[in-house]
C-alpha cells in the first residue's frame, strides 16, 4: 500500500467511528501522509451568548483536522497538547475549512499547525497540537 493509499484507509476508518464529527456535520475533504483538511457550516446551534460561534467548535473543528493529519500512518496517535489562537468571529451559516500540516514527526511525538479559513480565505484561527503515537495498529487492531 502506498503512503497515500494508507492515510487514505486510516481516514475512512476513523470518520467511520467518529460519532462526535458526523453529528456535527464535520467533513473530511482530503488525506495525505501528515495533512488533513476538515470542513464544517456553523449552524444556529453553534452560537454563543453573543450571537457568534463558540471558540470550542472553532477548537473541535481544528483539531479533527489535526486528528486525521497525525493519523495517517497507520498507527493510532492522539493529542498530547494543543492551543488555539482565535484571529476573527465566526458567524451563523459560516463554511470553515481547516488545513492540518505536519511540522516534524520525531519517535512516537509529532507538532502540527492547524489554519482555520473562512470560505472567502480570511483566517479565523491558527491551532499547534502536539501528538503522540501509541504502540497500536489503525488498520489492524
Amino acid at each position: 500500500m502506498s503512503p497515500q493509499e494508507l492515510a487514505e484507509a486510516c481516514a475512512a476508518k476513523l470518520y467511520a467511528e467518529d460519532t462526535a464529527s458526523r453529528s456535527l456535520g464535520i467533513g473530511i475533504d482530503g488525506v495525505g501522509p501528515g495533512r488533513a483538511t476538515a470542513t464544517m457550516t456553523v449552524t444556529e446551534r453553534m452560537l454563543n451568548g453573543h450571537a457568534i460561534g463558540h471558540g470550542g467548535y472553532v477548537f473541535l473543528l481544528a483539531d479533527t483536522a489535526f486528528a486525521f493529519a497525525c493519523n495517517t500512518y497507520g498507527r493510532v496517535t492522539v493529542a498530547a497538547g494543543a492551543d488555539v489562537t482565535f484571529l476573527e468571529p465566526v458567524r451563523d451559516g459560516d463554511e470553515l475549512t481547516a488545513t492540518a500540516v505536519e511540522r516534524t514527526r520525531r519517535g512516537r511525538s509529532g507538532l502540527y499547525d492547524v489554519t482555520v479559513r473562512r470560505a472567502d480565505g480570511t483566517v479565523l484561527a491558527e491551532f499547534r497540537g502536539r501528538s503522540r503515537t501509541l504502540d497500536a495498529s489503525i488498520l489492524n487492531p
